[in-house]
């Protein structure tokens, strides 16, 4: 069975209290956005003793550690499937904010269950892959969502972005999540990001932050550049990605944009 699991963008980034989980609560709201991976699994032989991952495309550092192998696992743990053969062709980048590995893991686990005839709830689905990684629910529904808490409580949004053109670019820079969050901005605005993206979008720019940008905009002044060469090129609102490294920006339109952003590029098209 063959499915191909898309990433997503963050609007808005709000890193607020540290629980005593040792994670943080934040408010965010995912998008989702059609650049994909492709995942193929089939039933291994009946002599198979575990689940084996081929790969191609991007390369993955560490393959038995891989967010969909543990998803298999944590899938096999609440029903009776066969070991598996899975191959994954990375196309999403790895450490750029665009929760490529949660999708694959969440994808893995609804293919599973599609396949094997929907014994399990979407719900039980969202709670299994809460034990995978904080933002694996949202790609459950994959629709436009509010999330809160750790990222799993989620609560869905119109799609705000309809029609409108994004590019994404990756500056190949891998930033460190944990280290994110160790040197995190917060910003003061106190009003919830659902009310804000009601706000025209041209105005986001003076009211929907990524708390994440001021520190790695500092230590990698690269990823900022390419920030700013958004709103030179007439963006309507740009922003990096979760923690880092990948930066959007938002059109009314197919802009024409300049040899640094266009190198860079690894999605444009209307949403």
């Amino acid at each position: 069975m063959i499915s191909f699991p898309n990433s997503k963008i963050n609007l808005g980034l709000r890193v607020l209290d540290e629980r005593s989980d040792g994670y943080h609560n934040i408010e965010t709201i995912f998008y989702p956005i059609p650049l994909c991976d492709a995942l193929e699994f089939v039933e291994a032989d009946k002599y198979a003793k575990e689940d084996t991952l081929t790969t191609s495309g991007l390369p993955i550092e560490t393959i038995g550690d891989n967010l969909v192998i543990m998803a298999i696992r944590k899938f096999r743990e609440v029903t009776n499937i066969p070991f598996l053969k899975v191959h994954l062709h990375k196309v999403i980048p790895m450490g750029a904010g665009l929760g490529g590995g949660s999708s694959d893991a969440s994808y893995i686990i609804k293919s599973l269950n599609h396949y094997y005839d929907n014994t399990l709830s979407e719900d039980q689905l969202e709670k299994i892959s809460l034990e995978i990684g904080s933002d694996c629910p949202f790609f459950i529904k994959n629709a436009p969502a509010l999330a809160q808490g750790r990222g799993e409580i989620l609560k869905p949004i119109p799609q705000i972005l309809k029609d409108k053109y994004i590019v994404l670019v990756n500056p190949d820079i891998h930033v460190s999540t944990k280290e994110a969050y160790q040197n995190c901005v917060s910003h003061s605005n106190t009003s919830s990001l659902e009310n804000l993206v009601n706000e025209p979008i041209s105005e986001w720019k003076h009211l929907i932050y990524n708390d994440f940008e001021e520190y790695v905009f500092k230590k990698h002044s690269q990823i900022g550049k390419l920030k700013r060469l958004f709103y030179e090129e007439k963006a309507t609102y740009s922003s990096m990605t979760g923690s880092g490294s990948a930066i959007y920006g938002i059109f009314e339109e197919k802009p024409s944009l300049p040899p640094e952003l266009t190198k860079r590029v690894i999605f444009e098209g209307f949403l």
